[in-house]
């Protein structure tokens, strides 16, 4: 049976269109077969809650929902022990960060004897939330986290529409372009001014949205606090909380840079990239595609996406994913290690790519086992020992997760 992920019906979006997210059912429920918790973290409007009910749907014995977002749910729950500790099956607790006291209680449930519960926790993250779901239920939580829609989910026909939009479903589904963009923008407004404020962060929307509008045009270069610092007018510490504050709610992404023991001067700042390129493009006010080619963004745009996909595709974890630098000039876009395999990834909006100085300097440091040069041509091709370029549209069957 395929699973399929269909937006409630609301102005703008086109009603016959689904989109399967199969692989991200299986994951959960694997998980759950192995973990009493289980918590799906991701950001708002990303399709936790959709995600859970195909879980819960596939679960095999009763399911209990709350919803924290709701009064008579959260009234329910003002005495949790007393509320949970009879429920069986599954339990699904929506927006878990409006009650992070509830971590102690699922332990005290989980720890029984023979317990007959388990419990699937969503939220949009804070600060705190993984910090203390990971300190509360060590040994007994798997984090599961949910991106938009990606490309083995759309297919790679809809690659275009992928980058320009972005993967959150209702942006992606949207009728037009234009209700697309109208949708990004609403969101941006309400996350900033409503969302931020319910996770407990006090910074003011106005503050915080010009932050990440500067971080935007920043998008796929190397963080400098000083700089940014001077630029806002504020201390280098403040604007590393910001930064901070818009990575915990999976909106930003930092990419750390990879050291080795080389005779080389290497860069050690991370690289920063908002997660997802239709948000990039609202922040940068790139209504389509016209406006996209001839936008100076246009390279990091298609890097930031693409490395997101591969980032995806290898079910890469934070301590496998890099870039690499040295202050020579030579760099890396992602360096991958699983293990002992290493792998090097370049993403070039080009249907001509070729094997650069650069990349042979990776290739020898980093003892890559191959260089992909993810391009935006058709065909996959080799350019050189360990080397090969590979069309952005044979994303998903040139690149093949580790088993």
């Amino acid at each position: 049976m395929r699973t399929l992920y269909e937006i409630p019906r609301f102005h703008g979006i086109l009603p016959d269109l689904m989109i399967a997210r199969t692989v991200a059912v299986r994951r959960v429920l694997k998980l759950l077969g192995q973990f009493r918790v289980v918590a799906i973290l991701g950001a708002r409007q990303v399709g936790k809650s959709t995600l859970a009910g195909e879980v819960a749907r596939r679960s095999k014995g009763p399911v209990t929902l709350f919803d924290l977002e709701r009064p008579h749910d959260l009234a329910q729950l003002r005495d949790p022990e007393l509320a949970l500790r009879p429920l069986r099956g599954l339990v699904v607790l929506d927006e878990i960060q409006r009650r992070p006291d509830l971590f102690p209680v699922m332990r005290g449930l989980v720890d029984r004897p023979r317990p007959g519960t388990r419990f699937l926790v969503l939220g949009s993250a804070s600060p705190e939330l993984l910090r203390q779901s990971s300190e509360t239920l060590a040994g007994r939580i798997a984090h599961y986290e949910l991106g938009g829609f990606d490309l083995g989910e759309v297919g790679c026909g809809k690659l275009d529409r992928l980058w320009l939009r972005g993967g959150f479903p209702r942006s992606f589904l949207a009728r037009s372009q234009g209700e697309s963009m109208t949708w990004r923008e609403e969101f941006i407004s309400t996350f900033l001014e409503r969302d931020l404020p319910q996770l407990g962060i006090g910074v003011a929307s106005t503050t915080l949205r010009r932050f990440w509008t500067m971080l935007a045009h920043y998008h796929g270069q190397t963080w400098n606090a000083s700089e940014f610092g001077r630029s806002f007018g504020v201390a280098d510490t403040t604007v590393r909380r910001y930064l901070d504050l818009l990575t915990s709610t999976f909106v930003v992404r930092q990419l750390p840079a990879w050291r080795e023991n080389l005779k080389k001067r290497q860069v050690k700042s991370p690289k920063v990239y908002i997660r997802d390129s239709g948000l990039l493009h609202a922040l940068l006010g790139i209504p389509d595609r016209f406006a996209m080619e001839g936008h100076p963004k246009v390279g990091a745009s298609w890097e930031g996406f693409l490395l997101s996909e591969v980032v995806r595709r290898l079910r890469l974890r934070p301590h496998e994913r890099y870039y690499w630098a040295t202050h020579t000039g030579a760099e890396l876009d992602l360096f991958v290690r699983q293990g002992r395999r290493r792998l090097g990834f370049e993403f070039k909006r080009t249907v001509a790519p070729r094997v650069t100085r650069s990349m042979r300097s990776a290739l020898d440091d980093l003892r890559l086992s191959r260089l992909d040069v993810v391009h935006a041509g058709d065909e996959t091709f080799p350019l050189a020992a360990r080397v090969r370029a590979v069309a952005a549209s044979r994303l998903i069957e040139d690149l093949k997760p580790r088993v």
